[in-house]
């Protein structure tokens, strides 16, 4: 069984060139910070500051790679534990994706091929994550471009099966289920009626770009409408612990990120 998830409320993604603003934004209830961007020995004074008013800060991994068919790196993981001690964080998250293989970076967060076979070796990759943490794991849904012609399950039915296995906790980003109803045809909502949101630990939302007929996800601009409509229809199937904003680049004024994490608010409230 899942970890009992903690409430964190309505949070924004900490990066060195908002550290201010995030500093004196109001209501921001808990941030996230990229693992690979900090040294757990030497903190930005901007995150001890953040926890020094009993803020809490997830360390967010983009490099584990536990859908790769190699173990996951003792280094990459003794680093993401390091991470949450030094920031006494309630959870680690990660991404379940595909990300490197016989020594040679994909560069990209690539689907896990949703077969039987993938799962086994997926699982066995989160149990040896969890073993090396001393906090829980949450993994994230990624943003497709293509799906696996052998593929076995829809992304929600292995999502699902993993959680039963090892008691992995989920980080739903709804904008990737966009980015995944807009590129592929998959539905969001019917992704949402599947997944096993007993399990979730916290959301994440951003905005994008359409280009030639494809939803790029790229964090540097204001989220969707649609994408708000799907965080709704989460808010409608469970209470969840936390959902934060995702900006990573192109930031806009502080009232405008002010402006965003409102209607976040907003569209939790809407059920």
């Amino acid at each position: 069984m899942a970890a009992e998830p903690r409430a964190l409320g309505v949070g924004i993604g900490w990066r060195p060139e908002i550290d201010l603003t995030v500093e004196r934004l109001p209501g921001v209830d808990f941030v996230e910070v990229i693992a690979e961007n900090v040294r757990p020995d030497r903190l930005p004074e901007s995150l001890r500051v953040l926890r020094g008013r009993g803020t809490p800060v997830i360390p967010h991994g983009v490099g584990l790679g536990v859908g790769g068919a190699e173990p996951p790196d003792p280094g990459r993981l003794a680093h993401l534990a390091a991470c949450a001690r030094a920031l006494e964080a309630p959870l680690v998250s990660e991404h379940l994706a595909f990300v490197r293989a016989g020594g040679m970076e994909a560069g990209h967060l690539l689907p896990v091929p949703r077969t039987r076979a993938a799962l086994s070796v997926v699982a066995e990759n989160v149990r040896r994550a969890q073993d090396a943490l001393p906090v829980p794991l949450a993994l994230e849904n990624v943003a497709a471009l293509f799906g696996w012609p052998e593929d076995e399950m829809t992304e929600a039915q292995f999502l699902g099966e993993l959680v039963e296995m090892t008691g992995v906790g989920l980080l739903i980003d709804v904008a990737n289920l966009y980015t995944n109803q807009v590129n592929l045809g998959l539905s969001a909502t019917e992704a949402l009626d599947r997944l096993p949101l007993s399990a979730l630990a916290y959301v994440h939302v951003a905005g994008g770009h359409s280009r030639d007929g494809l939803w790029h996800d790229t964090h540097t601009a204001y989220v969707p409408d649609d994408v708000l409509g799907i965080l709704s229809e989460l808010c409608a199937r469970v209470d969840p612990p936390g959902v934060l904003l995702e900006w990573d680049d192109d930031y806009p004024s502080d009232d405008a990120l002010d402006a965003e994490l409102g209607r976040i608010r907003g569209a939790m409230a809407r059920v």
